[in-house]
């Protein structure tokens, strides 16, 4: 159930159906990476450990996208699913004083996704990214592919230089 994509071909106007805005971005970067699909449970408490556990990827290679709000500017954070956010590490990352969790609702609008397959990729409105210093200690991570049930798999520095994320302890274990 894995897709293997290397760097798009073409003039990139081919696309593969029902790709999500995160999958259409890579592959106009030329990004290599693996997509995975695995069947979503609705009634799941934790979008994140499911899909660590139906791809089969330990906890810490598999990372959440949460949005935060920033001395109020929503803000990315990319953690891994068997940690938390630490929000003032959040803040001091990418320059601020002040992190809360944003409104679902907000979060939603902003990046076009729904919660739960929120993708740091592909998002409708670029926001500033963060991701935690300890993706580097694995030669490549999964992050949502945009919609809940579907991984994306690429190297960490390749997410942080699409995403123009900074990289930092922003993670709790």
């Amino acid at each position: 159930m894995a897709k293997k994509n290397g760097k798009a071909g073409g003039n990139g106007k081919r696309q593969a159906a029902g790709a999500t805005p995160a999958i259409v971005a890579l592959e106009k970067a030329g990004a290599a990476f693996t997509v995975h699909a695995y069947e979503h449970d609705p009634a799941t408490p934790s979008y994140g450990e499911e899909a660590a556990q139906a791809l089969g990827v330990a906890p810490g290679r598999v990372f959440k996208t949460l949005v935060a709000e920033v001395d109020g500017a929503l803000t990315v954070a990319v953690v891994p699913v068997s940690g938390s956010l630490d929000l003032k590490a959040l803040a001091t990352a990418v320059g601020g004083k002040r992190a809360a969790m944003a409104d679902p609702a907000a979060a939603e609008r902003t990046t076009g996704y729904v919660r739960g397959g929120i993708s740091p990729l592909g998002q409708r409105k670029r926001l500033p990214t963060a991701l935690d210093a300890s993706a580097r200690a694995h030669p490549t991570i999964c992050v949502s592919a945009g919609r809940r049930g579907l991984e994306v798999e690429l190297a960490p520095d390749d997410l942080a230089a699409l995403t123009g994320a900074v990289v930092a302890a922003i993670a709790r274990p």
